[in-house]
């Protein structure tokens, strides 16, 4: 479908990074700004949760070295952008839509974004002789709750819950299909909940940080008998960010469709949370009292679980762990949202 287009002798490595004007994809550009001196090519559609007001707050947009397309990545890549693209030797698919609530609400838009748009990235990912890796960014809701004692490992069976994860898991079997027949080189990521500065506030912990501050209560979901509260292990987006460049440099495996486990990596926070310590944490970096409720949201809403948790060991063994704990790293999140050039971010 696309021309085989070559990037000129000598030039750097290039990136195309989907999804980049979202939370985690414009910490990761500026990861690689800092990184590397790669050029980046962003594609991004500019939805909800996509703006460009991230990418100009870290400064991005550096003509030398990042190129913005505004494109629908669910639609086939036209020949032009292609052509306007050139070749590219990483693609990191990170765009999608990733909240459950809006995913039980409406599954369409997570189906279209989150299969049929990998689809259309897996298509052009095959129209580049150079390429390297092609990186797609899933989640650790691909293989649903985690009973106590339980971690998910790389190659566990997939159980999702609901839309949302039914969609990544979708993805993710594309990728798998797509690497065994057209021999495409592509890792996949199971990150766990991510956090940081420019986070959407319909996300928990800048919703928390808003709700503390106004006095108002903090909705903790909960086991049907209200007595334990849903855990996670967060991870902060610059964390993840070094995870995944760290893969893109280091990682010699392919996903191979005899070894489930070949390929996948699990990036994961070093200590798993509850919401209620989580948001008592909240409250006392910004030394406020806590007004919460504990609900038990999955008896009326089926599709949210209690606890989510994946093994670390192999990225352990790999030789990468997060840089910054998540405690240190969420008191300079709290402390960079209380500046009053970055509290319209809580308003978005």
């Amino acid at each position: 479908m696309y021309p085989n287009y070559t990037r000129r002798q000598g030039s750097h490595e290039k990136i195309l990074v989907t999804g980049a004007c979202g939370f985690i994809g414009h910490h990761f550009v500026e990861h690689l700004l800092k990184n590397t001196d790669w050029d980046i090519v962003v594609l991004d559609r500019l939805n909800y949760a996509g703006t460009l007001d991230r990418l100009r707050d870290i400064k991005a947009f550096d003509e030398n070295r990042v190129q913005l397309f505004v494109a629908d990545f669910t639609l086939p890549v036209t020949e032009n952008l292609a052509k306007e693209i050139g070749g590219v030797d990483y693609i990191v698919h990170m765009g999608a839509e990733t909240h459950v609530d809006n995913s039980i609400e409406d599954p369409w838009p997570f189906i279209n974004s989150n299969v049929i748009g990998t689809y259309r990235m897996l298509e052009f990912a095959k129209s580049q002789p150079l390429l390297k890796k092609f990186l797609y960014f899933s989640t650790d809701e691909v293989f649903g709750p985690a009973p106590s004692g339980v971690w998910y490992k790389e190659g566990d069976r997939h159980n999702p819950s609901n839309p949302y994860s039914a969609a990544k898991s979708g993805g993710e079997q594309l990728c798998i299909a797509y690497a065994n027949t057209y021999k495409i080189p592509i890792l996949i990521t199971n990150t766990m909940n991510v956090f940081g500065e420019r986070q959407h506030p319909e996300k928990f912990i800048p919703l928390s940080v808003k709700k503390v501050l106004s006095g108002e209560e903090v909705i903790i979901h909960s086991n049907k008998e209200k007595t334990k509260a849903g855990s996670r292990f967060y991870i902060h987006a610059r964390n993840v960010s070094d995870a995944v460049l760290f893969l893109l440099l280091k990682s010699s495996e392919t996903l191979d469709i005899h070894d489930p486990g070949k390929g996948k990596y699990n990036i994961v926070g070093e200590k798993e949370i509850d919401n209620l310590s989580l948001a008592k944490l909240i409250a006392k970096i910004l030394d406020k009292p806590l007004r919460y409720q504990m609900i038990d949201f999955h008896s009326s809403r089926p599709g949210h679980d209690l606890r989510y948790a994946l093994d670390d060991r192999k990225m352990r063994s790999f030789g990468w762990s997060p840089p910054v704990g998540v405690e240190k790293s969420l008191e300079k999140t709290i402390q960079w949202m209380l500046l009053p050039e970055n509290k319209r971010w809580l308003d978005e």
